[in-house]
């Protein structure tokens, strides 16, 4: 794998509506020169079908193959995962990169993250990084809560979880369904501490 990249960090797309929060963080991680590590569900590629006009091939060979072109990616820098390639990097606290998010994050697989089920690729990356005690970012999408999801969000929480909701902001008074996303998107790239330039801080004009 090439190591002269800004560093390393799983992303996994799941079946929550929202397939343009987790393509739209890809494509800015890889202009950041991150190296992505990406699981997409299979739910989430019937998503990303509903949702966008991308066309997600079956394979993970074939996705990896379609996402490098698609965000003209340098070469290893989006490796994709099937669900059970347990011999991936992301499946041993000794591969898996320092930073993981889940985006978006359905209510199913924060359920499974929450219990420890790691019954596919995705849930057993989270469960590295939870016992790893490393950056772990969910960004479900769904409304409303239940009491379950509530529950199961306090648990991740309270193990250093960080729940970043799919909910936009309006005080930039956004434009477009794009600036929408962004915003969320930019929220994600913050905690990651990767510098961005989609939406300024708040505050920032007293910083200059």
């Amino acid at each position: 794998m090439a190591t002269d990249f800004n560093g390393r960090i799983t992303l996994a797309i799941t079946g929550a509506s929202g397939a343009q929060y987790g393509l739209r963080l890809l494509e800015c991680l890889v202009k950041a020169r991150y190296q992505v590590m990406v699981l997409i569900s299979k739910a989430a590629q019937v998503v990303v079908a509903t949702e966008t006009d991308y066309r997600l091939p079956g394979t993970p060979e074939a996705q990896q193959a379609y996402l490098q072109q698609l965000f003209s990616a340098e070469a290893n820098q989006i490796l994709v995962f099937g669900r059970e390639q347990w011999m991936a990097p992301v499946a041993s606290g000794s591969g898996a990169p320092a930073s993981m998010v889940v985006c978006p994050c359905s209510t199913g697989t924060l359920s499974a993250i929450a219990t420890g089920a790691s019954n596919n690729l995705i849930e057993r990356a989270a469960d590295v990084a939870l016992k790893e005690r490393r950056q772990l970012i969910l960004v479900p999408r769904e409304a409303p809560f239940s009491t379950i999801h509530l529950e199961h969000m306090l648990s991740l929480s309270r193990q250093g979880v960080v729940i970043l909701p799919a909910a936009p902001g309006f005080y930039h008074k956004p434009q477009s369904v794009e600036e929408m996303i962004d915003f969320v998107v930019a929220r994600i790239l913050n905690q990651l501490h990767i510098d961005q330039a989609l939406m300024p801080r708040w505050g920032e004009e007293f910083l200059k």
